[in-house]
Formats: C-alpha cells, sequence, structure tokens
C-alpha cells in the first residue's frame, strides 16, 4: 500500500495526536498478532470476583474499560493510575461509568494506596511495572495480571534505526521469575509470545515511534530522517516492513499469611 510521497508520509506520521491507547488510526496501515491468551478476557474474568481492583499505567483508560465492561460484576472499587496528563483526562473520561478514579503518579514514585487495599492489580504493556509496590497493595490471597512489553520486543524495528544493541533476550524470563519471587508472590502462570507486526506505510512507523516511546528512546523524524528514508524505499520495495513484538503475560498470588 502506498500513503502518498516519503515528505507527505513524514508530515502525516508526524501530526497524529499520540493521547491513549487507541490504536484505531493504524487501520489499513499496520497489523500486530494478538498473544493466544487473550489479556482482556483473563483480566475481565478476574475483574468479576474481585472487591477492589488497581490498574497501574492505565493510559487512556481504554483497555481497563473495556475489561470492566466483560466482568460479572464491577468491583466497589475501582482505581488506575496514570502520569501522564492528556492520558488522566482520557483515562478518567473512560472508567467514570464504573465508578473509577484515576490517580496522578509520576514515573517510579510509590503507589499512594494503604497496605493491602486491592485483591487485584493489573497491568498492560506498563514501561516498568513496580511489582514490590504491587505487591505491597495487594491483599493476602490477591491476584496480580501484568501483560509485559518483553525484552527485544520489535527488535527488527529498533535496530534499523539504531543499529546493533544489546541482546539479552534469553536471560529476560528468568529474571522475570526472580522479580516477582523476590516480591513475596507465588507465579500462579508465565506466558511468552512473538507476534507479527506489519507496517504497510512510513507514517504507521512514524507515528508508532512518537506512540510507543520506549522502542527507539528520544525519536524525532529530523533525528532519523536517513534511516527513515531507507525504510520508505524498503516498504516500497518490499510492501511492507516486518517485525515482531513480544509480549509476556505474569499471574502472580499473594500468599495468605499461616495461621
Amino acid at each position: 500500500m502506498k500513503f502518498g510521497t516519503f515528505e507527505d508520509q513524514l508530515a502525516e506520521g508526524a501530526a497524529v495526536p499520540t493521547d491513549g491507547w487507541d490504536f484505531s488510526w493504524f487501520a489499513g496501515r499496520a497489523t500486530e498478532q494478538r498473544p493466544g491468551w487473550g489479556y482482556v478476557r483473563l483480566c475481565g474474568e478476574r475483574l468479576g470476583s474481585a472487591r477492589a481492583a488497581l490498574d497501574v499505567d492505565t493510559g487512556g483508560g481504554e483497555v481497563y474499560a473495556e475489561a470492566l465492561g466483560l466482568a460479572a460484576h464491577v468491583p466497589a472499587v475501582v482505581r488506575a493510575t496514570e502520569g501522564w496528563a492528556p492520558n488522566h483526562r482520557l483515562a478518567s473520561a473512560a472508567l467514570e461509568p464504573f465508578g473509577g478514579v484515576v490517580v496522578p503518579v509520576d514515573g517510579d514514585a510509590p503507589l499512594p494506596f494503604e497496605d493491602g487495599t486491592f485483591d487485584l492489580v493489573t497491568g498492560r504493556h506498563p514501561v516498568s511495572f513496580p511489582y514490590s509496590e504491587a505487591g505491597r497493595v495487594l491483599a493476602p490471597g490477591g491476584t496480580l495480571l501484568v501483560q509485559e512489553v518483553g525484552a527485544g520486543s520489535n527488535r527488527e524495528l529498533y535496530e534499523y534505526l539504531l543499529g546493533p544493541q544489546e541482546n539479552r533476550d534469553a536471560e529476560y524470563l528468568d529474571a522475570l521469575r526472580e522479580r516477582v519471587a523476590g516480591v513475596g508472590l507465588d507465579l500462579v502462570q508465565l506466558r511468552d509470545a512473538l507476534t507479527r507486526v506489519e507496517f504497510f506505510d512510513l507514517a504507521a512507523v512514524v507515528h508508532f515511534l512518537r506512540k510507543v516511546l520506549w522502542t527507539v528512546p528520544g525519536f524525532t523524524v529530523d533525528a532519523y530522517r536517513d534511516r527513515l528514508r531507507d525504510l520508505y524505499d524498503h516498504i516500497a520495495e518490499h510492501g511492507s516492513f516486518v517485525c515482531h513484538s513480544r509480549r509476556t503475560l505474569v499471574e502472580a498470588r499473594k500468599a495468605r499469611p499461616h495461621a
């Protein structure tokens, strides 16, 4: 597919707003396979039996709201955290029908909740999930459900722009197991998947890199213009650019104290 000249596509990709986690703009321009486990469905099932639930780094709240809409019962307490002001406004609107409250939390700041407040803590694609803090605010017997962006996700794309990067992908799952155990949580399941991502025009690549900031930290069109030109030519020749995202599902439980 072609959507204009190199300059046209740069300009279009740079102009699209990046607020929230609505990816509908990519329709016809890019595709991404989903992991087989169905995070939103799993989250909806866990929410249906929760009394108090927290979603960490909720973005625009779209995914959390979708899961709440699938739940058999909405928890009495629905909370979320989000540090970016434009997303905070979107998330507040998305979660209002469920009685949700979105709390601003910047970066690695502690979660502003008392110990043992929630019996479900979730997170989808957090930049860096705070496992220690999540374990602290979980009640005994509570569940943690996180879908991480796994190590090396979209490596083909960022190495196309940056050149070869350090690769410790093989160590990632063992390190994640240790991290979960290290904060006193019992691992219930750990699932990992590589899924195909295909970009059909350069505007989609530019918008993706602006939206998913951790792929190429500090990305700007001007800084990567030459490599983007090569990528534009690659798509023109091959019809698309293919890379692979990595998604990792972590489900863990906080042990109840022994009698």
